[in-house]
């Protein structure tokens, strides 16, 4: 079996629910199950209906109720209606509650989501029969996932990973296409949760990983993970191979095509992971393996931008214990996560995410050390054979020294799979152009 996933962006309209049933039908004898998102934007549509409902007391369900009926008629499958508009429905209801309560929970926002993918399943699946392709829709709990109560980001217990083998492996024995929700599970008394970012990506490696795949297809608007942004860079090529570990270095520092969480079942399992474009299904596309046999120097560079240098120096450090540990409560009382850091003996430098309120957390930190906070900074990551690093960061310094940039920090991957380093916002574009010349296009 394999596991193939579309993305919102795949299955946004009739033509393009037409098209991932003609990719589907090359694949069939390898038995496939799906996992889809919401169509397009729906679950942005419905977390601005349901603000709109908390805030204002009224709301308007027409633009939901006109995408998923017209893609209905346009699909030729009426037979259909009943289904979605029944879920319609109940949305409805949903909606006109949280706009007379006035209030809109974690727990109801998870709600909510869920019809967006819900709604999904049901239309592709009648359509797939209508076109002579037996299938059946699933919501993610009939398979066994079963999550914790944070709602909003949901972690799948590890019961999940038994009840998804025992009650999947059946369905695909009986010759039926399987299509499922992503994104969505149930808490032990049955609630619906949601489980955050990558979500979707995140069901489709548990089902893989779970009942032991082939591999599982993630369908992308690209060709595979590049090498570069191509909004950036426009030579950016597409990685025939990447190993776990590095394409999850990657998806953190500025890569969105997989989100790392998304990964973690295809890891322990060692399941094959490949990257493959639903616009143009001819291409390759990335295996994401556990190794990979030959090592190139560079894979790929990425970027982050709008992060926040902070530096703390304190002659307190030297040659004491505990005071790094005291600094790091500081950033896990205010919940912040750190991307980069860099120590010596008596300073250490660290990166944030500019959206972070620092107020209260320079209050804290001040108590114990000198603390410098510099904007308007970017992260440039190499991601690939830090055995090389000595070769790497001669290309990178040259690079910027050429260039007239800065670096105002270095850090090297506990992973050892990225050489990270700090300029500033504007420099990164020039940068990275000029060090994907340097590595992919010699010229």
């Amino acid at each position: 079996m394999i596991v193939m996933k579309f993305g919102g962006s795949s299955v946004a309209n009739a033509e393009r629910i037409r098209h991932v049933a003609e990719i589907v039908k090359t694949q069939l004898d390898r038995k496939p199950v799906l996992v889809l998102s919401a169509m397009g934007d729906t679950t942005d549509i419905l977390l601005d209906t349901a603000k709109e409902a908390w805030e204002k007391g009224t709301f308007s369900l027409a633009g939901i109720n006109e995408l998923h009926l017209n893609c209905l008629e346009e699909l030729g499958i009426g037979n259909a209606k009943n289904d979605i508009k029944t879920l319609l429905e109940k949305l409805e209801k949903l909606l006109t509650g949280i706009s007379l309560i006035r209030e809109l929970t974690p727990r109801t926002k998870d709600y909510l989501v869920s019809f967006g993918e819900r709604l999904s399943v049901r239309i592709v699946a009648a359509y797939f029969n209508s076109i002579g392709i037996k299938a059946s829709f699933y919501d993610a709990w009939d398979l066994g996932f079963i999550s914790d109560t944070n709602y909003g980001a949901a972690e799948l217990l590890k019961e999940s990973w038994e009840k998804i083998r025992s009650k999947g492996l059946p369905l695909i024995e009986k010759g039926v296409l399987p299509l499922v929700t992503g994104f969505i599970a149930q808490e032990p008394k049955g609630t619906i949760t949601t489980l955050g970012r990558g979500g979707s990506d995140l069901s489709a490696a548990m089902i893989a990983a779970a009942c032991d795949a082939e591999e599982v297809q993630f369908w992308k608007d690209v060709d595979g993970i590049l090498s570069a942004d191509p909004r950036l860079v426009k030579n950016a090529r597409p990685l025939a191979e990447i190993t776990y570990e590095a394409a999850a270095e990657l998806a953190h520092f500025g890569a969105q095509v997989l989100h790392p969480r998304a990964m973690q079942p295809c890891m322990k399992t060692g399941t094959p992971v490949v990257v493959k474009n639903s616009y143009n299904p001819g291409a390759p596309g990335t295996r994401i393996l556990a190794s990979m046999e030959k090592k190139q120097p560079v894979l790929a560079i990425s970027s982050k931008k709008n992060i926040t240098l902070v530096d703390i120096v304190s002659s307190h450090m030297l040659g004491q214990y505990g005071f790094l540990a005291e600094v790091f409560s500081c950033f896990a009382k205010h919940k912040l996560s750190v991307d980069m850091v860099a120590t010596s003996e008596v300073s250490v430098s660290l990166t944030l995410d500019a959206a972070c309120d620092l107020t209260s957390l320079l209050e804290d930190l001040c108590r114990i050390a000198s603390v410098e906070i510099k904007t308007g900074k970017a992260i440039v990551t190499i991601i690939g054979d830090v055995s090389r690093s000595s070769e790497i960061l001669s290309h990178c310094f040259k690079t910027c020294v050429l260039l007239g940039a800065q670096v105002e920090m270095i850090s090297q991957g506990a992973s050892k799979q990225n050489i990270s380093f700090i300029v500033d916002d504007h420099e990164a574009p020039e940068i990275i152009k000029a060090l994907h010349e340097d590595f992919f296009e010699k010229h």
